[in-house]
């Protein structure tokens, strides 16, 4: 499945070319695959159509908070709706992302394996080392105790 962004190369809306910008920018540091979708460009009429009939949230802005039709950034998987940019930066901030791109499991455990290869080349990996050494030095504080106090 293909993820779509869909953006207005022309907007005239400095909020809506920031919410685009960062969409992409975001998608680019997940190395999240994706298209991109100009619905400005000649011979996307039927892109933009599309957007705009398939799109539950619209988009709103600061500077238009209830448009007539939805702008852009809209995201999609293939043709079903993701959502606009703010439900997007919604996902990145409470780390759900993925899902709400309704991205592959496969592509999420291949970034999670080599995450925990990489940390364990660096010596982060969690071994439960320790957690051993903890338990051994509370035995051993424990030994000293018996071994201090005179037998009455």
């Amino acid at each position: 499945m293909v993820l779509k962004v869909y953006i207005s190369g022309m907007s005239g809306n400095k909020e809506v070319k920031k919410r685009q910008q960062r969409v992409l920018m975001i998608l680019d540091s997940k190395n999240i695959q994706y298209e991109v979708i100009d619905i400005t460009e000649p011979g996307r009429e039927a892109d933009k159509e599309f957007m705009q009939n398939k799109s539950t949230s619209n988009g709103a802005t600061v500077s238009d908070p209830e448009p007539r039709h939805a702008l852009p950034p809209q995201l999609f998987n293939e043709e079903d709706y993701c959502g606009d940019y703010d439900a997007f930066d919604l996902a990145n901030e409470i780390d759900t992302l993925e899902q709400f791109l309704k991205v592959a499991a496969a592509d999420i455990t291949a970034v999670t394996n080599t995450q925990i290869e990489l940390k364990q080349e660096n010596g982060e990996g969690n071994d439960n080392g320790g957690e051993n050494k903890e338990n051994e030095s509370t035995e051993h504080n424990k030994e000293d105790e018996n071994a201090e106090k005179p037998e009455v």
